[in-house]
């Protein structure tokens, strides 16, 4: 009896203290949380090396990190002698060969990496004195011999080859050149000309002039005692001779005069890469460095800012639309707002982010908008104290920025006290569209004509042109290189004439291809099969049969073992107009086919046919002085998701009289697919063809 009444009246209690909330109001918040934050141990050796030490054993691990905090580096026509020297870097030492080194690394279970002005290692606490050993040794002793750097130079012009038609690498080396002038440690960029310039003597006197102890810090955070690191740690980093790096000026850069659009043509892109940038002055010591970084965090900082939710979710124009600010004490740094967008929305992409800009700086965020935001810095700043790692960034931060002793300690109190006003006036600071530089790098010959209409402001935005590598240039002229009557028959005309003659090419009933190669170590085969009104493509692994897309008249589905599943209308037309024995076929009666111009590919003069449609967007190339077809591009858009496909045609041999590419190179995403022709088989008479 006394449990009822005890539970009664408990249940009594909860409502009545429930009845007196009113949850009309939202509660108010409380203060926020005390920080306390153990300030890292440090000592200093004689020739400048600081040393901070956290001390944390609740794991049996220690990590090591050692940072250069030396201003930016001009290198000039020697560009990639960084990166060289931070490759060689770690190779062993002068007393301990590479092979030798790396075994007793991995012996260990141990991790020591370089970069041209800082080192990592890890390991389990009980391996702490060797391996710290071990990294100091080749830190202050490097391994650098002429074998190694000639490896090392063929693998960096290899992966500049690699990039010599990425877009995305070629937008990012243009926006940094025009923002900061290739004169400016930030503007340079590497080629593989100033990467022939650089010789071993180069490497060892960048690593002379800058691998040194002046501006250095070694953090050392986990299961350690300080007093035995700093036993070690004098020990094994005291032969590093004392030295202070060579000091140099360079211009400072400024902002474009005017808003402008500064276009790259990329021919052989399939979606722009936008970026509208400035230059900013911004310090993590600035009293607005925060309401700034809460300003572009609103903007541009996630799947819920302003830029995502109106590139992304309300247009569909992009995969997702981000805006970054950096700080930097040694030089102005950049804030920019970026996309990647298919081609035909370009110039609605421009004006996007350019009203999204302006719209932050004229208008305050909301109550939401700022109390959202501020919750993320919260909790995220909470959630990274867990980590040791992250009081020794910390501790690293108020040496290397010049911060406040208690910066991080009031980090909360900070933020929280950051108001609707101090976030307008920090975007109207830092965040500009009257002397914004937008850089376009695209397609030209399908988006340039839309580019020039582009008004923001009731003004025009006048366009300049630049080549791959930041220097101005003409306005693409794609007419000019294309001879006179050329036109998407003519050149159809052509190739039926190269692979084998126009009435050969119409007596075919139908056609079965055979590719084969190999990707992520399995046999990769793509068998396909056409007549004039039915398609058929089915991908075999290790001769399992994967996937296939089939089509029978109005009916166009995707198979996957019995499993069949219709494809979208949209896909459907755009297959539909690539139907026949050759894709060209169709592609001549298509009245949205247009010539897209011309231009090199591998050392020969090309001419595109483009093919544009609802989720398709296709383009052909063909040997102006052959007729062959010799690349394959499209782009697939859909669900907000963009997927390229390029294959490059090569080696035609003739079967039956007609001709076909007996090497195809494809590349779907990150994969690189050789496949070779196993199987043409060509049918002049009647056929029944299985197509299921």
């Amino acid at each position: 009896m006394k449990r009822i009444y005890f539970t009664l009246l408990v249940a009594f209690l909860a409502v009545s203290v429930t009845a007196q909330v009113d949850r009309s109001k939202m509660p108010e918040p409380g203060p926020a949380p005390e920080i306390n934050l153990d300030e890292p141990q440090r000592f200093e050796l004689n020739n400048g090396l600081k040393v901070l030490v956290v001390e944390n054993h609740k794991l049996p691990r220690v990590s090591i990190q050692l940072t250069i905090d030396n201003p930016p580096i001009l290198e000039g026509d020697k560009a990639g002698v960084s990166s060289l020297t931070g490759a060689l870097l770690g190779n062993g030492s002068t007393s301990i060969p590479k092979d030798e080194f790396n075994e007793e690394v991995d012996f260990l279970g141990a991790n020591i990496s370089f970069g041209s002005q800082s080192a990592f290692a890890s390991s389990l606490s009980k391996y702490f004195p060797r391996i710290l050993e071990l990294m100091a040794d080749a830190a202050i002793n490097p391994n650098f011999t002429q074998e190694e750097f000639d490896k090392e130079k063929d693998k960096l012009i290899t992966g500049l080859k690699t990039q010599e038609k990425d877009v995305s690498a070629i937008a990012g080396r243009v926006q940094t050149a025009l923002a900061y002038g290739k004169g400016h440690p930030y503007g340079e960029f590497t080629t593989e000309e100033t990467v022939n310039n650089v010789s071993l003597l180069d490497v060892k006197q960048f690593y002379q002039n800058y691998f040194v102890p002046a501006n250095a810090y070694l953090v050392v955070i986990g299961d350690v005692e300080f007093e035995q690191v700093q036993e070690l740690v004098t020990e094994a980093f005291t032969p590093w001779t004392k030295a202070a790096p060579p000091s140099f000026s360079y211009s400072n850069p400024s902002d474009a005069q005017y808003t402008q659009i500064n276009f790259v043509d990329v021919p052989n892109a399939v979606q722009s890469e936008i970026t509208v940038q400035n230059l900013v002055d911004l310090k993590m010591k600035d009293p607005d460095y925060l309401p700034a970084i809460v300003a572009n965090q609103i903007l541009g900082g996630g799947g819920e800012a302003r830029l995502f939710l109106n590139l992304r979710e309300d247009k569909g124009y992009t995969y997702g639309s981000y805006s970054r600010i950096g700080d930097s004490k040694y030089a102005p740094s950049r804030f920019r707002a970026s996309a990647s967008v298919r081609n035909m929305v370009t110039d609605s992409s421009v004006v996007e982010l350019l009203k999204e800009i302006d719209r932050i700086a004229k208008e305050p965020v909301s109550e939401k908008e700022l109390k959202n935001t501020k919750a993320k810095y919260v909790g995220n700043f909470v959630m990274a104290l867990e980590r040791p790692s992250t009081i020794a960034r910390y501790a690293l931060n108020i040496e290397t920025e010049d911060l406040p002793k208690d910066f991080y300690k009031t980090y909360l109190e900070k933020i929280n006290a950051i108001t609707i006003e101090d976030v307008q006036a920090a975007a109207r600071k830092y965040f500009s569209t009257d002397n914004a530089r937008i850089v376009v790098a695209g397609k030209g010959s399908e988006v340039l004509e839309n580019l020039e209409k582009v008004t923001f402001n009731g003004k025009s935005v006048p366009i300049k042109y630049y080549d791959k590598y930041a220097n101005e240039a003409e306005k693409p002229n794609y007419e000019a290189s294309i001879p006179e009557g050329t036109t998407v028959q003519s050149v159809i005309d052509k190739y039926f004439e190269a692979i084998g003659g126009k009435d050969k090419v119409a007596e075919i009933q139908s056609l079965k291809l055979v590719y084969e190669g190999s990707a992520m170590g399995a046999t990769i085969k793509i068998e396909e099969k056409r007549t004039a009104d039915k398609y058929a493509q089915t991908t075999f692994m290790n001769n399992t049969p994967m996937m296939g897309v089939i089509a029978k008249g109005d009916e166009l589905y995707m198979k996957q073992g019995a499993n069949k599943m219709a494809l979208p209308p949209d896909l459907q037309q755009d297959m539909q107009n690539t139907m026949g024995i050759f894709p060209e076929q169709k592609i001549a009666a298509n009245p949205d086919a247009r010539i897209g111009g011309t231009e090199m590919l591998d050392g020969r003069e090309v001419i595109k046919i483009e093919v544009p449609g609802k989720v398709i967007q296709a383009t052909y190339y063909y040997d102006m002085e052959s007729g062959l077809k010799v690349k394959e591009a499209s782009v697939t858009s859909m669900n907000g998701q963009t997927q390229n496909q390029e294959s490059t045609l090569m080696d035609y041999q003739e079967f039956d009289g007609i001709k076909f590419p007996t090497m195809r190179t494809s590349n779907l995403g990150p994969q690189t697919i050789e496949a070779k022709l196993l199987e043409a088989v060509i049918n002049f008479g009647p056929t029944d063809a299985d197509f299921d």
